[in-house]
């Protein structure tokens, strides 16, 4: 199973975890990022993943995301092609950085792509994609 974590989903285990929420999808991310160590599931890097992490201004949560984002054996290339799904997608309603996650994560084939962002969920489950986009405590729950 080829797995895309947004950065939503990299930042979650270092966010305030006093709310049950951000703690149990905090929690599932880990236990997630623990399994792409074996060969059933990869995680996936990417172009934007990194760009976006670039612009994080707080270095030693900067190396715990990098610690977390190390576990990626696999690169979700952001082709022309999917430069121009991309656009499609922001048409559709979706983010700048969340369209250009969206279409890497479909041009890598990934299974799913994991996000802690409601409204992404909302709008990409409207659309007819190739991949699965969820939260990831309910992928984990559902056993996807």
């Amino acid at each position: 199973m080829k797995i895309y974590m947004d950065v939503c989903c990299l930042n979650r285990p270092f966010d305030d975890l006093s709310q049950d929420r951000v703690y149990y999808e905090a929690e599932a991310i880990l236990s997630i990022v623990s399994r792409c160590d074996g060969d059933k599931w990869i995680l996936l890097s990417s172009d934007t993943i990194d760009y976006e992490l670039s612009r994080t201004s707080d270095d030693e949560k900067l190396l715990q995301i990098e610690d977390i984002y190390s576990n990626a054996s696999m690169t979700a290339e952001l082709t022309d092609e999917a430069e121009k799904r991309a656009a499609y997608f922001r048409d559709c309603g979706i983010k700048l950085y969340d369209s250009f996650h969206l279409a890497s994560a479909e041009a890598a084939e990934a299974d799913v792509l994991l996000t802690t962002d409601d409204k992404f969920i909302k709008v990409a489950n409207k659309l007819e994609l190739s991949i699965k986009v969820i939260n990831p405590l309910k992928f984990l729950m559902e056993g996807i």
